[in-house]
C-alpha cells in the first residue's frame, strides 16, 4: 500500500468517550475522512462500556476501511484505579484494530506535529486541526484530538517510509452478530 494513499484511523481512548478520526492523505494534503465519538453511560456496567466502545470502533473500521492505525498512549494517572479503567479502555481499542498496522505516540509528540509545541493545548491542537483538515467547525475534544492521532501518524510517514515495518496480517473478520451491533451503533441503538 502506498504510504500517500493510505487512510489512517487516529483514537484517543477513555472510558466514558473514546474518540476516534479517519484522516486520507489526498493530493498531497490530509482530509478529513470521518470522526466521532463513541460514548457509554457511566452508570453501566464496566463490561457493557467496553463492549460499547468496542463496536463503535469496529463499526467506524467496517465503515471507513482505514488501513493503518494510531493510538495515543497512556500517561502516568493520579490513580491505580483510573490508569486500570483506562488500561481497559485502550486494550478493548486494541482490540478492535488487531490486524491494521499500530503505531502508537505520546501526548507530547501529537501537540509537537500538529501545532509545534509539546506543550499545547486542547484548545491549540483543536485550532490546528481546524486549519490542517480545513474544518468548518469545531469538534468535540476527543474526536479533535483522535484526528490529531491520525494527523501525526500521517506526519510521520517520511520516516516510517524509509524504515521497514514488518506486520503480521490477520484477517479482519466480524462476527454477524458483532456486525448488527455495530449497524445498531451507528444507528444510535443501545447494546
Amino acid at each position: 500500500m502506498n504510504l500517500r494513499d493510505v487512510r489512517v484511523l487516529g483514537i484517543d481512548p477513555g472510558s466514558r468517550t473514546t474518540g476516534w478520526g479517519v484522516v486520507a492523505r489526498v493530493s498531497g494534503r490530509m482530509v478529513r475522512v470521518a470522526s466521532g465519538v463513541v460514548r457509554t453511560d457511566p452508570e453501566m456496567p464496566m463490561p457493557a462500556r467496553l463492549q460499547t466502545i468496542h463496536l463503535g470502533l469496529l463499526a467506524a473500521i467496517h465503515t471507513h476501511s482505514p488501513g493503518e492505525a494510531a493510538m495515543e498512549e497512556i500517561f502516568a494517572y493520579r490513580s491505580a484505579a483510573s490508569a486500570l479503567v483506562l488500561g481497559q479502555a485502550r486494550g478493548v481499542a486494541l482490540l478492535a484494530v488487531a490486524g491494521l498496522p499500530l503505531a502508537t505516540y505520546n501526548a507530547s509528540t501529537i501537540k509537537k506535529s500538529v501545532s509545534g509545541s509539546g506543550k499545547a493545548d486542547k484548545e491549540q491542537v483543536a485550532r490546528m486541526m481546524q486549519v490542517v483538515l480545513g474544518l468548518s467547525e469545531a469538534l468535540p475534544a476527543d474526536e479533535t484530538d483522535a484526528l490529531a492521532v491520525a494527523v501525526t501518524h500521517l506526519a510521520h510517514a517520511g520516516m516510517r517510509a524509509a524504515t521497514p515495518v514488518v506486520t503480521t496480517k490477520v484477517p479482519r473478520r466480524m462476527s454477524s452478530r458483532d456486525q448488527w451491533t455495530a449497524i445498531a451503533l451507528r444507528a444510535g441503538a443501545k447494546a
